[in-house]
């Protein structure tokens, strides 16, 4: 029974963080945690499972508020080590679900993404590898013919692709009359006309004509862009929604659409460029504004790699950082606090968790330079006027015979040299 109970107990964690992933990457409208039973209420997901309240971030064993990092007063002391092995300062917090640190995805235990769902602006690459028109086709300028005439002699055969001109015409060649307008027409009106044509040229007049190629191809093949309202231009096919489906989906859509005017359309679809997936590093310049990155989402970032990518942490830093990821509304905040020095110099893996999209990787400043930032700017303007009111002390001075240039200031006075 107790086994029992152990099993089930793991298999509700693996459960609930299915549940959090799946809110997190794909922004469902499950709640990763819910605090306080209300949409104020601000839950933190920290490992070994603990939820401080306010959206706490635990720093050397103390929780610190979000909002100017004060430590937080009162509360109850816990014997669950998080970094270090020193217990933690926590104020009572509401029931929330617990989430084992184990789960979460980090450097040695990385997750896949789920299927890849395209958005724009991502540009799709797609391949046409049948596009046949629905009979009866009437040949049109830029579309390839195949010509073969078995009765053509070897010097100068008809047997090959022949593109149709902007003009609408196929060139035979000199030996067979030169070019001839197909545009309009349709296969079988095309092998009859051609066939009347070589009468008088071959023995065997017979000839077989085939669309080696429509003109369609070239604006379905290639790169296409998903435009602000989700779709994707196919030429003279029209638009296809594609935005929030997978390539099988995308794949799936665009052979529908081209159903209408081809038969049995086939198309590779692949993402040429991803666009749209992105997290965000945000460092604090101690009182001096905030600086964002936007970061391209791989899927097999890390802390340390999101660090690495803004050339590491500034001189006004401090190690203090944390990940804020995205939840429904009114689920409350999702944090998940970073060990830095445990990272960089002990090689820790606990908190170098994997970026997923979305996420903000926020760096706190060092409270020294921020508040040396602070008191220079309120001290500035009494500095200005001290200044002003000395210069003009000065000047004033000056005049009166008494400055650095008078004779009670210990200046120069009116010399008389006798030569």
């Amino acid at each position: 029974m107790v086994q029992g109970g152990i099993a089930m107990s793991r298999v509700r964690k693996v459960r609930l963080f299915g549940l959090l992933f799946a809110a997190a990457v794909a922004g469902g409208s499950g709640c990763q945690a819910t605090g306080g039973g209300g949409s104020g209420g601000t839950t933190s997901l920290f490992p070994g499972g603990f939820f401080p309240a306010d959206g706490g971030v635990v720093e050397d064993g103390a929780v610190v508020q979000s909002v100017g990092h004060r430590p937080l007063l009162g509360g109850f002391k816990s014997n669950a080590p998080i970094f270090g092995g020193k217990p933690a300062l926590f104020h009572p917090a509401p029931k929330a679900p617990e989430v084992d640190d184990m789960q979460l995805p980090k450097e040695l235990n990385k997750i896949t993404m789920p299927p890849y769902t395209v958005e724009a602006p991502d540009i799709l690459l797609i391949d046409a590898q049948r596009l046949i028109p629905l009979p009866p086709y009437k040949v049109e300028p830029l579309d390839v013919l195949y010509l073969f005439a078995p009765g053509a002699p070897d010097r100068d055969p008809i047997n090959g692709p022949y593109p149709v001109d902007p003009d609408g015409t196929i060139n035979l060649g000199a030996g067979y009359g030169g070019s001839t307008r197909v545009s309009d027409l349709t296969i079988p009106e095309i092998e009859k006309m051609l066939k009347k044509k070589l009468e008088g040229l071959l023995k065997d007049p017979n000839i077989t004509v085939s669309l080696a190629q429509s003109r369609g191809v070239q604006q379905v093949r290639g790169e296409h862009i998903i435009r602000p309202d989700g779709t994707i231009a196919l030429g003279l096919y029209g638009s296809v929604y594609v935005a929030g489906m997978t390539i099988p989906q995308v794949k799936a859509a665009i052979e529908q659409h081209l159903s209408q005017k081809l038969y049995k359309p086939e198309v590779s679809v692949d993402v040429y460029a991803y666009n749209s997936k992105y997290y965000y590093v945000i460092t604090d310049f101690a009182g001096s504004g905030e600086g964002v990155v936007r970061l391209p989402s791989t899927g097999n970032e890390t802390v340390l790699d999101a660090i690495s990518m803004i050339g590491g942490l500034s001189a006004v830093s401090s190690k203090r950082l944390w990940i804020a990821r995205p939840a429904p509304s009114g689920c409350g905040d999702q944090i998940l606090p970073v060990d830095w020095k445990g990272i960089t110099r002990r090689g820790a893996t606990r908190t170098n968790y994997q970026i997923l999209p979305g996420d903000r990787v926020f760096v706190m400043s060092n409270p020294l330079s921020k508040f040396d930032t602070v008191m220079g700017r309120a001290l500035a303007p009494a500095e200005r006027a001290l200044g002003v009111a000395l210069l003009g002390t000065t000047v004033q001075q000056s005049f009166n015979g008494n400055g650095v240039f008078g004779n009670n200031g210990g200046g120069v006075t009116n010399v008389n040299v006798n030569r």
